[in-house]
């Protein structure tokens, strides 16, 4: 039967109380909200998406719900929205009936964006800039929504739930992480299938992954300004479409690819955490395109400035800023995070810039709207929640200050390890602290030792190995005349910027990359991994390359140290196996119940008290316990002790007393190579610029 079958037929009022297109077996029901629209059009186009078919006013409208049933109307056909109203934008309205619409709940996308002309609402060659409408249209330019199969998205799904304790992200990009990798098939690579290939599971579970953090792969597009350099958004933080999978990742199965990743991640035992933008859209500013939410409401949409609507609030930094405040806006990004997890089996979202979906009128509050709606959620109950806790608005930075079910990137941790290492003044204290779970940032009622995710590197800025190789930002490749990226990087270079071949400089950096690692591993708290920075993965020193999609970005997998993944796969092992490195309560030296010993101590090499106030600080050791409410059977015996020497000399350090076990050096960032050596000695020797883990093992001496 042609998809069109019955389009003549009487548009039926149809049903408000499901937005979006969706077929029942008999017909297919529409439903968009406009507040502002005095009417809101569907169109149908031809298979090919080149041609209008029908333009046919929604029957009715509900509240501000507009809908529409067409009997018969089957999956695969093309269509959009046109939206009739005022186009005045120093009103806040900007309508424009010759723009073609996608449907913000379309689950599929056909067709390519563009940056053409007619895209945009207003006269891009008028001297009145937006205020002028565009009376082309936009609809050869722009892609079109897809009714979709009912059978293609079944809310069947189930979520793994992995305890957060247990938690180590690997934080990834489809395309980067899987374009160069010779495990992989050439049909998969830079697909959601290549993410699940094989190869990957394999390298993933040697080193311990628990769940992999993608970066956006929600429906996305570039900016103009980027097209005009010969670039494109890579990292995909620009989304336009909040239900519909990217389809520049699509392999063979296509929009299935994503739902049979999921499936085989969690076969391996990994979750599946989407790194999602409910913070802006990719309409940009007064001056951007009309394709969704401008042309559909733009005053009900987005965030007007205050006595100046025609202009956004740009708490995001990219020209909009989307008013999940309102009850419509809220009620599709809860629908959207819903269908992320009931239909396509995520376990967990990072949000971006999470401070601007906390904002009320008031500013920024732990209690407002959208995360009181995402918190008493029964479907998103379990589920991880992690915030970016800034935006660049008033009073954007709120690291610690979200509700207890999230967790939060750790930045002042990530500084404080560059920083300890690189051997600044004072950063001794603050790596005491980071390396307990930073408490006096997140330590609140109901919050756990989780709620840090630390990290080295994230995809925002130096790899792990730039850090070592770098001390200025290399950013040109950008187009932005190298002021992009941040310029507090906390790096060293160790005498030669970039590359080198001098042996003790390349010996340095590697033992410095070691450094990194495991002190993020032994942390409390929830560690996270740059995917690449397991064998040293250079981006030539561009910390901003959110526009390089090459080899600038994408890993190198025949270029990494295997040594370095070795070590990486060792460490993350040890964190497993050792309890006390992943409690849920934080540490503060209380004695236990169970046996009278402080659940964890801190000390000099000699066995003294450590001088916090030193300025100079460089060397420090740790005991753990842990805390005897947390841990049960065998675990209760465990017993760690990470010691750190920044200094430029070997240390002597005197190895507490064992008891009837024996230390052994487990962790050792001095050597390339791990293997577990017994300590027979109470005295032992830390060798300059090195952090040692030991354990206790065995029943006697």
């Amino acid at each position: 039967m042609n998809c069109h079958t019955a389009v003549d037929a009487l548009f039926e009022p149809g049903r408000p109380t499901r937005l979006g297109a969706h077929f029942d077996g008999g017909g297919t029901n529409f439903a968009v909200f406009s507040q502002h629209a005095t009417q809101v059009y569907l169109c149908l186009f031809s298979p090919d998406g080149k041609r209008e078919e029908r333009r046919l006013p929604l029957p009715e409208r509900t509240g501000d719900i507009w809908h529409g049933y067409l009997p018969g109307l089957r999956p695969g056909t093309l269509y959009g929205y046109r939206a009739d109203g005022p186009y005045a934008p120093d009103h806040g309205h900007r309508f424009n009936l010759h723009k073609l619409l996608l449907d913000p709940y379309t689950r599929e996308l056909r067709g390519g964006f563009t940056n053409h002309p007619t895209t945009y609402g207003y006269r891009t060659d008028a001297a009145e800039a937006d205020l002028i409408i565009n009376p082309c249209d936009s609809a050869a330019h722009v892609p079109k929504s897809v009714v979709s199969n009912p059978d293609q998205f079944r809310p069947d799904a189930q979520n793994l739930q992995r305890p957060w304790e247990e938690t180590q992200i690997y934080e990834a990009h489809v395309k980067g992480t899987t374009i160069r990798h010779p495990g992989i098939h050439p049909s998969l690579r830079g697909t959601f299938e290549g993410m699940a290939a094989p190869a990957m599971l394999d390298h993933l579970t040697r080193l311990g992954v628990t769940a992999v953090e993608l970066l956006p792969v929600q429906a996305l597009k570039s900016e103009g300004g980027l097209a005009q350099r010969g670039l494109v958004n890579y990292w995909g933080y620009n989304t336009i479409g909040f239900f519909a999978p990217e389809p520049r990742y699509f392999g063979p199965m296509g929009v299935q690819g994503f739902r049979a990743m999921v499936s085989r991640f969690h076969s391996a035992g990994i979750e599946v955490i989407l790194d999602v933008v409910y913070n802006h859209t990719a309409e940009g500013d007064h001056l951007g395109q009309t394709l969704c939410f401008r042309g559909l409401d733009n005053a009900a949409y987005y965030r007007l400035q205050d006595g100046d609507p025609r202009h956004y609030v740009n708490d995001t930094g990219c020209g909009n800023t989307l008013d999940v405040s309102h009850p419509f806006v809220l009620r599709m990004v809860m629908d959207s995070l819903r269908f992320w997890v009931e239909v396509m089996g995520v376990d967990g979202f990072r949000f971006d810039l999470a401070t601007t979906l906390g904002r009320e009128a008031h500013g920024f509050d732990p209690n407002g709207g959208f995360l009181d709606a995402l918190r008493q959620d029964p479907v998103l109950a379990g589920v991880k929640l992690i915030a970016e806790p800034w935006d660049i608005g008033p009073g954007g930075y709120q690291l610690g200050q979200f509700p207890p079910e999230f967790a939060e990137w750790n930045d002042t941790g990530r500084d404080t390890y560059r920083r300890f290492w690189r051997g600044d003044q004072e950063s001794a204290q603050a790596l005491g602290s980071a390396l307990l779970g930073s408490s006096s940032v997140f330590e609140r009622p109901g919050r756990r030792t989780w709620a840090a995710i630390n990290y080295a590197a994230s995809h925002d800025g130096y790899t792990l190995a730039d850090l070592t190789c770098y001390e200025r930002r290399h950013n040109h490749a950008n187009g932005e005349n190298n002021r992009d990226g941040h310029k507090a990087n906390f790096s060293e270079n160790f005498g030669v910027e970039g590359a080198t071949d001098d042996p003790v400089i390349t010996a340095s950096r590697q033992q410095r990359q070691r450094n990194l690692l495991a002190t993020v591993f032994l942390s409390q708290g929830t560690p996270m991994l740059l995917a690449g920075d397991e064998g040293g993965q250079s981006q030539q020193g561009n910390n901003n390359a959110y526009c390089q999609d090459n080899e600038t970005s994408w890993i190198d997998w025949e270029a990494l140290d295997p040594d370095m993944i070795a070590f990486t796969a060792a460490l993350t092992r040890f964190r497993h196996d050792h309890p006390v490195l992943r409690q849920s309560q934080y540490l503060h030296g209380a004695a236990r119940a169970s046996d009278g010993q402080r659940d964890v101590e801190w000390r000099d090499f000699d066995g003294s008290t450590l001088d916090w106030h030193d300025p100079d600080l460089s060397g420090l050791c740790l005991h753990l316990r842990g805390c005897a409410e947390c841990l049960k059977g065998d675990a209760l015996r465990d017993e760690v002790l990470i010691a750190i020497n920044r200094s430029s000399e070997d240390r002597v350090l005197d190895l507490p007393n064992p008891g009837a076990r024996v230390w052994t050096r487990a962790i050792d960032t001095n050597r390339a190579h791990q293997g577990s050596k017994r300590e027979t000695a109470r005295e032992t020797t830390l060798k300059a610029h090195t952090l040692v883990a030991f354990c206790l093992t065995g029943d006697e001496a």
